[in-house]
This record gives C-alpha cells, sequence and structure tokens, in this order.
C-alpha cells in the first residue's frame, strides 16, 4: 500500500466514523485512538530494543 492511499483511507474511515458521533462524543473516539496509537508506538519501540538487547 502507498502512503498516500493510507492516508486517504484513515481520511475516509474519520469522515464515516465522525458521522454516527456528537462532537462530544468525538473528542473521546479521538483521544482513545491517539493514545492507541502512542501506546502501538511505544510497544513496538519496547521491542525493538528487546531485540537489539538479545544480540
Amino acid at each position: 500500500m502507498q502512503s498516500c492511499e493510507l492516508v486517504s483511507y484513515i481520511t475516509a474511515l474519520a469522515c464515516a466514523i465522525s458521522k454516527n458521533f456528537s462532537n462530544d462524543e468525538l473528542t473521546v473516539v479521538g483521544a482513545a485512538f491517539s493514545q492507541l496509537g502512542d501506546t502501538l508506538t511505544t510497544i513496538a519501540v519496547h521491542n525493538q530494543l528487546c531485540d537489539k538487547d538479545a544480540d
């Protein structure tokens, strides 16, 4: 998948989600997805560091 395709899919998903939630709900959903992304990044970095330590 190309970078622009990924961005387009994410944008389309955000637009679809936004049609089903109030602004207050969108704030919570957005915060939850941000935390999810940050946590996944933390896990990925930790995994990389642990793999380096195993060498």
